[in-house]
């Protein structure tokens, strides 16, 4: 079940509001004049990805990658790119 708590009560109990929430992992609703203003919910925990694979199936590899380029002579000069 939520619990309800008054605007004025959640200002005076906020740090220890959160760390019940934290806790309990139970929303709190807060109310302004007896109607619903807010709710204070804990996060979705996500899991941690790994630094290395991360992108693993992110990109596309368009045509032959391996074979090398015939009409492209490499010396090591911009000027002799044909």
């Amino acid at each position: 079940m939520k619990q309800q708590m008054a605007a004025g009560e959640f200002k005076a109990k906020c740090l220890s509001v959160l760390d019940e929430v934290q806790r309990t992992r139970k929303e709190v609703v807060i109310t302004k004049r007896g109607k619903p203003v807010a709710r204070l919910v804990p996060p979705i925990e996500e899991e941690e990805k790994p630094l290395f694979g991360r992108m693993k199936g992110t990109g596309i590899i368009l045509g032959d990658i391996i074979s090398p380029i015939d009409d492209l002579v490499w010396t090591g000069d911009e000027e002799n790119l044909r």
